[in-house]
């Protein structure tokens, strides 16, 4: 990515797909170019959780939601050390931000961060375009860019890496080590490996007295029992799950144990691999805040966060046999019957496909960090009765 300094005027912009369509726009907030995967998010509220999110990593982020911006920028609510989207796309950016938290807008931190953008887009033409065509990869160019010759600009575009077979999660996680205590009273130990995770992530374990050993995507088996884990983790991330070998390795090894074990979003692809089912790539994935899932265990129906573009392909109405005991799909999607959850019935592990630490979205699933909980509890106890 290149990019430079905005400049006071408003510069012209250009977002070319790898199918040769073209949008026309404004930049907006670094100038220069840059390419990605263009998917679009439905989320009408949480723009600093979406672009702080790890797993956009090397992705064309467009809102589908048209007025962004509005609230302007603030300290307390990235959910990463840094913006992870490689470009941003919005219809009508607000002139002025206004909220008491806010101490910046978004085109500032867009700048300052080096993230190319472009505004004045019909993000509605564009969504439905996606919609039928599929994720696709794409480039913005502003400035000097924007006026190179569309072949040029789409063959820079179509020179750029798929999302199918990136293997992304290294890129984005930890390096080293750290630790987020537990809230109160100290209840149990986890480590969780880091694979793109969210700051709110082990911040919501650690309401629940939790101490959260976070680890780099890298960690063995040896790295994570070496904690003493009650309860290992897998986070969400950002590639392709038919790249990651190393997690699905290690989460074997977890399995083995029979240490409860929770994952979300690409943790639950990783379980999916590890328990022998296949992963493929969805048409245009699901993003956004307001994602319909039904948990088949209570017959509820919640509103979910979800960022993925992969899936796992299990079978819905079916138990099935496992090298780990028997599965089950615990959770479906209402929009399209994409598996959202697995549930082992004879060890104690479960993922699910959304993000159930709610940053931002609705707080529908945050039963399932109490259902962790529980799981480490009855193990527990279960072990002391041995």
């Amino acid at each position: 990515m290149t990019a430079t300094t905005r400049t006071a005027e408003r510069t012209p912009a250009v977002l070319v797909l790898e199918d040769g369509r073209t949008f026309r726009g404004q930049a907006y907030g670094a100038r220069g170019e840059t390419v990605g995967e263009a998917v679009f998010s439905t989320g009408m509220t949480g723009y600093q959780e979406t672009l702080t999110d790890p797993s956009y990593h090397r992705q064309l982020v467009v809102m589908t939601a048209p007025h962004i911006g509005n609230t302007g920028v603030n300290d307390e609510d990235p959910e990463s050390r840094r913006i992870w989207v490689a470009g941003y796309v919005v219809r009508d950016p607000a002139r002025r931000h206004s909220n008491w938290r806010a101490r910046r807008s978004l085109e500032d931190e867009l700048t300052a961060q080096g993230v190319v953008g472009i505004s004045g887009v019909d993000t509605r033409a564009l969504t439905r375009h996606l919609r039928e065509r599929g994720a696709m990869r794409a480039g913005i160019f502003s400035g000097a860019e924007a006026a190179a010759d569309e072949a040029a600009l789409l063959a820079r575009v179509r020179s750029a890496p798929q999302m199918a077979g990136a293997d992304l999660a290294p890129e984005v996680a930890t390096t080293e080590p750290y630790v987020v205590p537990a809230i109160g009273e100290k209840r149990f130990t986890v480590a969780a490996v880091d694979l793109g995770i969210k700051g709110m992530t082990p911040h919501r374990m650690a309401q629940r007295g939790i101490e959260v050993h976070v680890l780099p995507a890298t960690a063995t088996l040896e790295d994570v029992y070496a904690v003493a884990p009650d309860g290992v983790f897998f986070s969400n991330g950002p590639g392709d799950p038919a790249t990651a070998d190393h997690a699905v390795a290690l989460m074997r090894g977890v399995l083995e144990r029979s240490t409860p074990l929770f994952g979300i979003c690409f943790g639950n692809q990783i379980l999916g691999r590890a328990l022998g089912f296949g992963t493929f790539k969805l048409k245009y994935g699901h993003r956004g805040i307001n994602q319909p899932v039904k948990d088949l265990t209570t017959g509820k129906v919640e509103v979910t966060a979800h960022n993925h573009g992969f899936a796992v392909d299990a079978p819905l109405d079916r138990v099935s046999d496992t090298p780990y005991g028997r599965v089950e799909v615990s959770h479906v999607c209402l929009n399209d019957d994409v598996v959202e959850g697995l549930r082992l019935l004879d060890r104690p592990a479960f993922s699910v496909q959304y993000h159930p630490e709610a940053a931002a979205g609705p707080h529908d699933a945050a039963y399932l960090f109490d259902r962790f909980t529980s799981l480490m509890n009855t193990v527990l106890m279960e072990g002391q009765r041995a």
